[in-house]
């Protein structure tokens, strides 16, 4: 009988691993001439790779104390579909990709039905509700984390914890040309293009992009004779391509990723509202985010997963983020870590500007991005600084990288739960 693997995310960034896992394991197990069944919760990438969606992702993803709450009947009413289904189906092993506000509490109910539980991101309990290590000492087999950091904060708490690498650092670079990318999405390839990255949730979207938006057009407005020497993309300064030197005004065109789990209602709302702030201003919604990240001169990105794909690629930015007064004055008390930014966090010092909650201004945004515009120490020193970061994000050669890793380990556990005779099976 095949065996049946229960596989969770939430968010857009827990949505594409848990794509990449679901195939990574469907390939490891066509080697012995096995399959699986895989259900659980996520994403259209997810529900693409194999995965039978009891409940979808871009349901349930919301952040934010007072957002939370406004959504709670929804939430768990999509919460008791997942417990009934785990009851229903009863898998083997289950994987649980971060969102640990669900992903807590259906560990404990795969603990009590004795289903080896893998959390794969960890959730953030070193930087608050640390109170929270107990659920994971209690209800979590092994615990995977993608930042070298992590792992010595769960040893030394007695959680088998393991640093498996960072997922996006097994990325290889777009191979899709300047000039592709500039005709698939109505650009020009002579410009220079700005990244604006708000988030992948709609609230973060709608908190974000407004302020966004405003540092897009005071960045666009003439600037007399300021100039910079290169238009150059980061991926491109080693090539013999030469572009022009051109003015630092009314050159830019602004690239605005869409996250990968919005639904159409919510696309749509990101248009008009890009429409209704944004008016007049050359800004183009894509769908390749690593593409944005990797043509654009500089970006602007919300705190999050985007700001690590940013830092692998090596696209100077700026980091920003805002919610709501009460969650902010409740993190400002609870949190404590000297840095907003992730790539801040594994540098253990401030590799790029962070502008957060009132900080978070037009007019800051773009004092804090046109020196990394032009070719200069800026510009260079972060770019050092975030290669350093790349360094430190890859992991230790695991076969399949991170997710090559995260399988064998999920098919290891699978094994433990298998009937007598089909480990071997399994594993090989």
């Amino acid at each position: 009988m095949a065996p049946t693997i229960f596989i969770s995310a939430g968010e857009a960034s827990g949505e594409h691993y848990g794509a990449l896992l679901v195939s990574a394991l469907k390939q490891r197990l066509a080697k012995s001439g096995r399959n699986a069944a895989f259900f659980g919760m996520g994403g259209p990438r997810m529900a693409a790779a194999g995965l039978e969606r009891v409940v979808r992702a871009e349901d349930v993803a919301v952040m934010g104390i007072t957002e939370v709450i406004r959504h709670l009947p929804r939430i768990y009413r999509e919460f008791r579909r997942l417990k009934q289904s785990i009851r229903d189906h009863r898998p083997d092993v289950a994987v649980l990709i971060d969102f640990p506000d669900i992903h807590f509490k259906l560990a404990s109910e795969f603990h009590r039905l004795g289903v080896p539980v893998i959390f794969f991101v960890s959730p953030q309990l070193w930087a608050w509700k640390k109170h929270r290590i107990k659920l994971v000492q209690q209800h979590v087999d092994r615990m995977l984390v993608i930042f070298p950091f992590e792992e010595p904060f769960y040893r030394e708490r007695g959680v088998q914890a393991e640093f498996v690498g960072h997922p996006l650092a097994d990325l290889p670079l777009p191979e899709l040309s300047r000039e592709r990318f500039a005709a698939d999405n109505g650009l020009h390839s002579s410009k220079t293009w700005i990244g604006l990255l708000p988030g992948s949730r709609p609230k973060e979207i709608r908190d974000n992009l407004p302020e966004i938006l405003a540092a897009a057009e005071l960045l666009a407005k003439p600037a007399g004779k300021s100039r910079f020497e290169s238009h150059q993309p980061p991926a491109l300064k080693a090539s013999k391509t030469s572009v022009p030197t051109l003015p630092f005004n009314n050159d830019f065109e602004f690239v605005l990723p869409l996250a990968a789990t919005l639904n159409a209602i919510q696309r749509e709302q990101v248009r008009r509202l890009v429409e209704s702030r944004g008016a007049g201003l050359p800004i183009r919604l894509v769908e390749d985010a690593r593409a944005a990240l990797f043509h654009a001169r500089a970006s602007v990105v919300a705190s999050g997963t985007a700001t690590v794909e940013a830092a692998l690629i090596g696209n100077p930015f700026v980091v920003v983020y805002r919610v709501s007064p009460i969650t902010y004055w409740v993190a400002k008390r609870v949190v404590k870590i000297p840095h907003v930014a992730m790539a801040n966090l594994i540098a253990d010092k401030r590799v790029v500007p962070e502008l957060i909650q009132d900080e978070f201004t037009a007019s800051n945004i773009v004092r804090e991005l046109e020196p990394l515009l032009p070719d200069g120490p800026p510009r260079q020193s972060m770019m050092k600084e975030l290669a350093a970061i790349r360094g430190l994000l890859r992991g230790n050669g695991y076969e399949g990288g991170t997710i090559g890793r995260v399988a064998e380990i999920t098919l290891q556990l699978l094994s433990s739960t298998a009937p007598a005779g089909v480990e071997q099976t399994v594993l090989s």
